[in-house]
């Protein structure tokens, strides 16, 4: 299957851009908005995305009939497969980002609008930011001469397996990638132990004898 391809070498934001395309009424399922730097690119909760030259920063368009939880888990199993084409291995730190051995290599941000979601991801190929709070990575530090072209290429295909898949597969690969999973991580400020995702895409946290869900909140490892 094909996709549809808006690339620049600058622009502010490739999300920003896709929501334009949604409000114009120009948006098309399978549509790619690529950059080679963002001028204003963001992450959750609105945080800035550092989108220097060198990296992968793309939003993908695709017709949303629903929407539900269960999306962020085939995308971020898309990436990591999509690493491990090119003999990379990553793990899946719940909810958006993508890890290797404890560092950061990409991040994911899922947002509606309309009858459309907007994918977009993140990934560090030639440069990685100086973070403050966490470590980052680049596919240059493992597998090096890699282009953004070939990680985007695979990345496709992969989102259209994924994303094709039923969640029951979806999870069972998830698990198998998930970082930290059966580990003290923190939860709202207080310990908690990180079980696993329920059938309906939700976190599933124990607290002693106690369990709880949760679908939008971070964690901290």
């Amino acid at each position: 299957m094909t996709y549809k391809l808006f690339s620049f070498d600058k622009i502010d934001s490739t999300q920003t851009y896709a929501h334009n395309l949604v409000a114009d009424g120009n948006a098309h399922d399978r549509t790619v908005i690529l950059a080679a730097a963002q001028s204003a690119g963001r992450g959750r909760y609105r945080r800035t995305w550092v989108s220097h030259h060198g990296n992968l920063y793309a939003s993908f368009i695709f017709s949303a009939a629903e929407r539900g939880p269960t999306l962020s888990y085939a995308v971020a199993v898309a990436v990591a497969e999509a690493l491990l084409y090119f003999k990379i291995k990553s793990e899946i730190k719940w909810p958006n980002d993508i890890l290797i051995r404890g560092k950061k290599i990409a991040g994911i941000l899922i947002e509606y609008s309309r009858n459309f979601v907007i994918v977009g991801i993140g990934l560090n190929i030639k440069t990685n930011p100086t973070v403050k709070d966490y470590q980052t990575a680049k596919t240059d530090d493992y597998k090096p001469g890699l282009s953004r072209e070939e990680i985007l290429s695979v990345l496709m295909t992969q989102l259209d397996f994924w994303m094709g898949q039923e969640f029951t597969d979806v999870r069972a690969r998830w698990t198998e990638l998930a970082a930290n999973l059966n580990t003290p991580i923190m939860y709202k400020g207080k310990p908690a132990t990180l079980c696993g995702i329920n059938d309906d895409g939700a976190l599933v946290l124990r607290r002693g004898s106690e369990y709880a869900l949760t679908f939008g909140d971070e964690i901290s490892i």
